[in-house]
């Protein structure tokens, strides 16, 4: 399974950002811009040991090998709120049915709740579209970025209610849109 192209996604997306975004709350018909700044950052390999350990996961053979990243970002809404947050993340490829890359996505403390957490995630090398699926307690944030050159990325989040076991997705309650620019 090669690694190459999702490597380069991120070799791409190491670096300061700084991203426009709309929010749609679709619960209570409400919309709310912000701005956020983030750094991404190469993640050393006892940080990526530590997001294992903190999620169940024994370390793999090819552990230097996967993509891990540290993620610090501040937002700063139209309303003046102001959130910051920083988090370890690790991607561990399980499945390569080319052009499609999945697998999973662990983090150290998850972005709805303040705790590890294991998603999923799928990389389309042609498109290059990051697809990341989190399942929360209350709702399935569904995030994706896509890398339209090394200093531009398009967002998409939509978040659905989270729904009985065994069922779809239906009922949106978040989406959310933004323009991210890598600082120069």
């Amino acid at each position: 399974m090669s690694l190459h192209k999702f490597q380069q996604f991120f070799d791409c997306c190491v670096g300061t950002w700084k991203t426009e975004r709309t929010y749609h709350y679709l619960t209570h018909q409400e919309v709310e811009r912000s701005r956020t700044e983030f750094t991404i950052q190469p993640l050393i390999f006892d940080l990526k040991v530590k997001v294992l350990a903190d999620n169940g996961r024994t370390p793999p053979s090819n552990l230097a090998q996967l993509p891990g990243y540290h993620l610090g970002f501040q937002t700063i809404s139209e309303k003046g709120e102001q959130v910051s947050q920083q988090l370890n993340m690790l991607f561990v490829p399980t499945d390569s049915d080319s052009p499609v890359l999945q697998g999973d996505y662990l983090r150290d403390r998850a972005y709805e709740e303040a705790k590890p957490i294991v998603a999923h995630f799928r990389f389309d090398t042609k498109t290059q579209e990051l697809l990341m699926t989190t399942h929360y307690t209350r709702v399935v944030s569904v995030d994706s970025i896509t890398l339209i050159n090394p200093e531009l990325r398009i967002r998409k989040i939509v978040n659905y209610q989270r729904p009985a076991e065994g069922k779809p997705l239906e009922n949106v309650v978040l989406v959310g849109f933004g323009v991210e620019q890598k600082a120069v």
